[in-house]
């Protein structure tokens, strides 16, 4: 079982534990052996400031000893193409999806490779707030375009571990089925129960605030726009999708 860790000691990762985190996460599958993916590690305060300012103010990014960026990458495979004396077309949408589902399985197989070593985790989605001060921060070039970071130590306490939907509810057996609203209702009221959602509610004239769980928290955010601005942060990074 996993938890998100946000909250983490001072004690330092001991050397070579993150080239042997990494060399793990390589092993994992690549599309067509491409590798289109790449990782940068820092322990620098200051960036490690900057990118929590950029995650909505998320401390555990300055506290944690390490942190991790994973890119789609083909800058490197520009490089190749243009030895190889090739043009390289990047700027498919096939293209990006590839880059970032590569460091997408990569990511959470060093995540893996990670916990086996009793480190803690958790995944910084929210730097895509603002991708091109990521991209300066770490002085990415063209066609490398951060997809995750992930903060990395030794966790201060137990994290909680969350409810998972449950299994009928994402299994689905020759055909997709869209199951009755019972797993959901069921589940819902699990995830109120676990109380992670007090002081998050939002009222409604229609619904009583203790009844505030994962459909009401999931439906509000899901109905808000979801970072309008990345498609042209993805072409300014040199991927022009198409």
């Amino acid at each position: 079982q996993h938890g998100s860790v946000r909250n983490y000691k001072p004690d330092q990762v001991p050397d070579g534990w993150i080239e042997q985190i990494v060399a793990a996460a390589q092993r994992t599958s690549s599309s067509s052996n491409l590798q289109t993916y790449s990782v940068i590690v820092t322990t620098n305060p200051d960036k490690k400031a900057k990118v929590q300012v950029i995650s909505g103010g998320q401390s555990h990014i300055s506290q944690a000893p390490v942190f991790l960026l994973w890119c789609a990458d083909f800058s490197r495979l520009k490089r190749v193409s243009e030895y190889q004396g090739y043009d390289i077309e990047a700027g498919y949408m096939e293209n990006f999806l590839v880059g970032a589902v590569d460091a997408a399985i990569t990511m959470q197989s060093a995540a893996l490779a990670a916990e086996s070593l009793g480190l803690g985790f958790c995944f910084i989605g929210a730097l895509r707030n603002d991708p091109e001060g990521i991209r300066d921060i770490f002085q990415l070039p063209d066609l490398v375009f951060p997809i995750c970071g992930m903060t990395l130590g030794w966790a201060m306490e137990q994290p909680m571990i969350r409810p998972r939907l449950p299994l009928e509810a994402v299994l689905h057996r020759e055909t997709y089925q869209e199951n009755d609203m019972d797993y959901l209702l069921e589940y819902d009221q699990v995830m109120i129960e676990t109380g992670i959602y007090g002081g998050r509610q939002v009222d409604r004239e229609d619904r009583d605030p203790a009844d505030y769980g994962w459909m009401e928290h999931s439906a509000r955010r899901s109905s808000k726009p979801s970072r309008p601005h990345l498609r042209q942060a993805i072409n300014k990074a040199g991927f022009q999708i198409k």
